[in-house]
């Protein structure tokens, strides 16, 4: 069961790097005067991130580690 529990503990935390990359490439963009771009990208981050750290926090709370 630790497996499941490393599973979702790493899901958790590549979504919280994805938001982050998205934030930081969204900073460069709009620094660049690339705004609806970096729009998009921080969008699309704040999706994918968010959707892995809910699909590992549900995990962890389906095996009842919380």
């Amino acid at each position: 069961m630790r497996w499941v529990w490393l599973l979702a503990k790493g899901l958790e935390g590549l979504g919280l790097v994805v938001v982050l990359v998205g934030l930081v490439l969204s900073i460069q963009l709009g620094f660049q005067d690339e705004g609806l771009q970096s729009m998009k990208y921080e969008g699309y981050a704040l999706f994918a991130g968010g959707g892995l750290f809910l699909a590992g926090w549900f995990i962890e709370r389906r095996i009842g580690a919380r």
